[in-house]
């Protein structure tokens, strides 16, 4: 079990890692705990690979809210959800024993030129719909027909004036896959994880074409979770005070969205939940929005963990670290509103080094509320400055 505290810092890994249970993962995967993460965008993607040595029933929650690039064509096109992070987190998770895997990841990361004219691009992407293409044609022959069958309903649907500037292919196979099962994410997603045979299960934490809206303390809102993140725009002028979802990128009326029942399920039924680094906004605190999310958390008899950025985050403008815990569980406890902090966040996990942080972290209010503080060498000389995915998935394990 875990032998630390708020008041001690460890200084050897070993000290907050249970090595049974580690051995134990390791040596049978297939039958790892169920850890769950809420999250979004590529940070966990490192993560993710690595928990897939311990265990292959993780659960990764992910935002479709996504609003840019070439996810933005085909939201645009079919008015479906943002896929661009699903499409990452599933091959983060991909077997990479599978024979065909290297060949097939290749084709799924592939994206058209930046440059090509319209003409060409169809032409390329008209080869790859017809197996001609030498991404395609290596693939083995039952891999190959299932993809050029979802790559197929999406040719039969695309608007002659679809941009494929730098479209990724991946995110086309999804989108096709979404079409065929008339307009159903979760039946693209799983049709998708079939062909890669991942180790885990990715679910959108709603399967609606919504998008994220955000108030600005400075009364400013906008819609579009690109406008946020501070990588294809300007970094917001001012901090957030709120988000929310609605369902049309035009509009600023908040809407109400359930989480579905088997997402609830796979919430409640968590061997550990971790709220994720990544955005803070749009990466976190967007999957816990829709109704029945914070609920969930609480039915959970496992233990929440929160491990806050290292470095900084654009979308935390203004922040510091008491703030970041308080709108964590403020928005926890708006689902959840009677539910104690005890069963909503356990512990707060962070490095070591303090440095690596952009604010001071003030322990005394997770002392108030009964959240323990781990403080752990989680960035090694060759993961500097981002943590170290072993020993990160290792802890998590540990907690388990």
């Amino acid at each position: 079990m875990l032998q630390t505290s708020s008041t001690q810092t460890p200084k050897n890994p070993e000290l907050v890692t249970d090595s049974f249970k580690i051995r134990r993962d390791f040596a049978a995967p297939e039958q790892g705990p169920r850890a769950l993460f809420f999250s979004g965008g590529s940070a966990l993607n490192g993560l993710s690979r690595q928990i897939t040595a311990y265990t292959h029933n993780s659960i990764h929650l992910i935002t479709p809210f996504d609003s840019g690039g070439s996810s933005a064509a085909l939201r645009h096109a079919f008015d479906m959800p943002g896929i661009g992070d699903l499409r990452h987190r599933l091959l983060a998770l991909a077997d990479q024993s599978a024979p065909h895997y290297s060949d097939v990841c290749q084709l799924l990361q592939y994206r058209l030129s930046a440059e090509g004219t319209d003409e060409a691009l169809h032409r390329e992407l008209g080869d790859i719909v017809s197996g001609q293409h030498q991404l395609i044609s290596s693939i083995p022959f039952a891999v190959r027909q299932q993809i050029m069958e979802q790559l197929d309903c999406l040719w039969q649907h695309l608007p002659e004036s679809f941009d494929l500037r730098q479209a990724s292919i991946g995110n086309l196979v999804l989108a096709g896959g979404y079409l065929a099962h008339d307009n159903d994410l979760a039946a693209s997603l799983q049709r998708f994880s079939e062909l890669l045979n991942i180790r885990g299960t990715v679910r959108g934490i709603v399967n609606d074409s919504l998008h994220l809206g955000v108030n600005l303390t400075d009364g400013h809102t906008f819609v579009g979770q690109h406008l946020l993140t501070g990588k294809e725009h300007p970094d917001i002028p001012s901090p957030v005070h709120s988000i929310f979802l609605t369902d049309s990128a035009g509009e600023h009326q908040p809407i109400k969205v359930q989480v579905n029942q088997e997402t609830s399920q796979l919430i409640a039924g968590a061997d550990i939940i971790c709220y994720a680094p990544g955005s803070f906004y749009s990466s976190l605190m967007a999957n816990l929005l829709p109704a029945g999310v914070a609920e969930a958390v609480a039915k959970a008899s496992c233990p929440k963990i929160f491990i806050p950025n290292i470095g900084v985050d654009p979308e935390q403008l203004g922040m510091d670290f008491v703030t970041m815990i308080e709108t964590l569980i403020s928005q926890l406890r708006r689902g959840g509103a009677s539910a104690p902090v005890s069963d909503l966040l356990n512990y707060v996990v962070i490095d070591v080094d303090r440095s690596h942080y952009p604010y001071e972290i003030d322990s005394g209010l997770l002392k108030t509320l009964g959240i323990e503080l781990l403080e752990l060498p989680l960035v090694t000389k060759l993961s500097a400055p981002y943590y170290d995915d072993d020993r990160l998935a290792q802890v998590l394990l540990s907690l388990a």
